[in-house]
């Protein structure tokens, strides 16, 4: 029996060793094929940047960022003529030699009393009063500022003196307690006994 020829031999061996090689290439192609699919298949995760996802916190406004609200302004106060007051307990007007001419108030003793309805001092506090006064006693007294009834403690008096005369004239200071928003304002006058110690031509509230 002929033996085959080793170039024989060795042809169908390379030739089975191709084929062999060729049938695991399809089997690898077809799995790469497989997985390929099933890739594509698969949801695709999409990864959203933590910034991008956060909600972003409302700004904080602080109490120092806010428009300030705007200064009260102050009220400018005009003369209170006396012989005007909504009510004059005890007192009698009578024609003035003060400055400016009109009247002023006089045969005042203790007790008696003046009464402003409504006044409004405003947001910015009254601290001081002036009275345009005239006294030709020999003795002495106070008038007094109370707020909304005769009973209430004054918020300011100053001390009547002499001024030389009943129509020589003076203008004196009276120191509030700060007073704001609005009142019925009393003129209230007080001494040591029941004599006509002073005249009173206007009063006028400052700052």
């Amino acid at each position: 029996m002929d033996q085959p020829s080793p170039t024989v031999y060795r042809t169908r061996s390379w030739t089975n060793r191709n084929r062999a090689v060729a049938g695991l290439a399809a089997l690898g192609l077809l799995l790469i094929g497989y997985l390929i699919g099933r890739w594509q298949d698969t949801p695709a995760s999409v990864t959203t940047p933590a910034a991008l996802t956060s909600v972003a916190p409302a700004p904080s406004v602080s109490p120092s960022s806010e428009s300030p609200s705007p200064a009260p302004v102050p009220v400018k106060y005009g003369l209170l003529q006396a012989e005007a007051a909504n009510e004059l307990a005890g007192i009698q007007a009578q024609d003035t030699e003060d400055e400016g001419g009109g009247q002023n108030v006089g045969w005042i003793n203790r007790a008696d009393h003046l009464r402003f309805d409504n006044f409004e001092f405003g947001e910015v506090p009254a601290t001081k009063a002036k009275f345009r006064v005239a006294s030709g006693a020999g003795v002495s007294g106070r008038v007094q500022i109370r707020l909304d009834t005769l009973e209430n403690a004054p918020v300011g008096q100053v001390s009547v003196s002499n001024t030389g005369g009943w129509q020589t004239w003076r203008t004196d200071t009276a120191v509030l307690t700060p007073v704001t928003g609005t009142h019925t304002v009393y003129i209230t006058f007080a001494a040591d006994d029941d004599s006509e110690f002073m005249n009173v031509n206007w009063i006028q509230f400052d700052h």
